[in-house]
């Protein structure tokens, strides 16, 4: 009896936990009270967040937008984009002119501990790269000592760069710029020898110079650079939606629930499935959704591995293998906790 009566209690407990949690969520009722999304974005880097010639952005860090889009209003294009440099990311995330920061921002202590920001998740596993021309015969970071380097200020690419170049006793020039439109022309007209940035950003930022194959990425890794979505502190209920968002995603590949697919899955025998798509349990309510919300997400966009096939994958021009950013099961560390 004692047991049982404690199994209610706690129920009762975890009931009222939840409900507070998205009845506080301001974030969430003024999205909805809006009618969207407003997604800060980069001005544009190709396969993260990019607009086309329309104005229609796409890309891995845009799609995680859309996700939360459709889980809330089962519209994934119910998204407005703030493209925003990395000196003005920040403060508009604290200031409320954007809802969600998805923007190839690094996850570090000092911006977890002073922004008053929670970051969400890791959509993208990075490191930090050189780029130099294939005519200057230079295959290692190790040789760039009298280089002239092209940054990006506000980043933890200009900290990591210093920090290499002066424990490996490598004297440089650094070119500082502050957007990173201005860091690749730059190295294109020839002001610097060297861009370094996120070696996906490289991989993507290569694509637009006059002719791609004259120029390599060093092999070197210099840094880790775990590259995900962040939202005010103060709202736990809105963390909460942006944090399983991301990990709905994980799941569903995990599971193999597909775009293509998830209508089967329905029917599906497997109660992680049920749970993962609102077929069994009340998990959408916990967040202040719709039961359904993980189906809308699948159903519009895929899973993880669909966004990441899509915008950065092998078969596109960007061509990233998954690596680390495969999932636990494929050798990779994309992990997610269990819906349940």
């Amino acid at each position: 009896m004692k047991k049982a009566i404690a199994t209610v209690a706690l129920s009762a407990v975890l009931g009222m936990t939840a409900t507070a949690a998205f009845a506080q969520s301001t974030t969430l009722q003024a999205v909805m009270d809006k009618g969207f999304v407003q997604c800060g974005v980069t001005g544009g880097v190709r396969g993260f967040s990019a607009p086309d010639e329309n104005n229609n952005w796409t890309g891995l860090e845009v799609d995680y937008c859309r996700a939360i889009a459709a889980a809330i209003f089962d519209d994934a294009d119910a998204v407005r984009y703030t493209p925003l440099t990395s000196t003005e990311r920040f403060a508009a995330l604290s200031s409320g002119e954007i809802d969600v920061l998805s923007r190839t921002t690094t996850w570090t202590m000092t911006r977890d501990t002073s922004l008053g920001i929670n970051f969400a998740g890791v959509m993208y596993y990075d490191g930090q790269g050189f780029m130099v021309r294939r005519a200057d015969g230079i295959g290692s970071a190790l040789d760039l000592g009298g280089a002239s380097v092209c940054i990006e200020s506000g980043t933890t690419t200009e900290l990591n760069a210093a920090d290499y170049f002066s424990t490996n006793n490598i004297e440089v020039n650094t070119v500082v710029f502050e957007e990173q439109d201005e860091v690749l022309q730059a190295y294109e007209d020839g002001r610097c020898d060297v861009y370094t940035t996120d070696s996906s950003a490289l991989a993507a930022e290569r694509l637009n110079l006059e002719d791609p194959s004259a120029h390599v990425i060093l092999p070197e890794i210099i840094s880790k650079e775990p590259l995900g979505p962040s939202v005010r502190q103060g709202d736990d209920g809105w963390f909460n939606i942006a944090r399983w968002v991301y990990f709905l995603l994980l799941n569903a590949e995990e599971l193999g629930v597909t775009q293509a697919n998830v209508d089967d899955m329905l029917a599906s025998e497997n109660p992680n499935i049920k749970r993962l798509l609102g077929v069994e349990g009340t998990f959408g309510e916990m967040l202040g959704l719709s039961n359904d919300w993980g189906y809308r997400i699948i159903s519009k966009l895929g899973n993880y591995g669909e966004m990441y096939a899509r915008h950065v994958g092998p078969e596109t021009e960007i061509g990233l293998e998954r690596g680390v950013n495969a999932l636990w099961t494929q050798g990779g560390i994309q992990y997610a906790p269990p819906v349940r």
